[in-house]
């Protein structure tokens, strides 16, 4: 089963995480500048997309949001986590089309593969992979996301 939520794509956000990363480039500000023109308006830099987390409604590592009753349990199923032995692996991002500020993206996450390997200290590691895509306002995928999780089977042993 498929989660989905939208994510408005904000120009003020845009900017803010741009300049977190220390990016100054204008196609990520300044919709005056020659090179933001040519892109069509200002773009979003890349693994932007990774924001959309502050829109997704029960996101369970947001533990700040207001919410009515408790947070939803984080299930460990797609990214690592649960119980203390998971972990958040790789990340994988597949551009498809520039996003722009304005776009209002559509955010789709369904699970992946899943796959083992022997480990050496704490059993059986549990690989799990989450793909989530991201579709503009005209259902033209823009991005595709690839998330993998591990978790030992176990406590690591001493």
């Amino acid at each position: 089963m498929a989660d989905s939520f939208e994510f408005p794509v904000d120009r003020t956000q845009v900017m803010l995480f741009a300049r977190s990363l220390l990016d100054i480039n204008p196609v990520y500000w300044d919709p005056n500048a020659p090179e933001t023109k040519a892109l069509g308006g200002i773009i979003v830099p890349p693994t932007f997309v990774q924001s959309s987390a502050h829109w997704q409604p029960d996101y369970p590592l947001d533990l700040t949001r207001p919410r009515q009753g408790p947070p939803p349990p984080h299930r460990g199923d797609n990214g690592g986590g649960g119980l203390g032995r998971g972990l958040h692996a790789e990340q994988h991002y597949e551009y498809h089309h520039p996003i722009h500020v304005g776009d209002t993206l559509t955010v789709t996450s369904r699970p992946g593969e899943r796959w083992e390997k022997e480990g050496r200290r704490g059993g059986k590691l549990l690989f799990s992979e989450s793909i989530t895509e991201y579709r503009n306002q005209d259902g033209v995928l823009c991005v595709t996301a690839r998330s993998i999780g591990v978790q030992t089977e176990r406590a690591v042993d001493q």
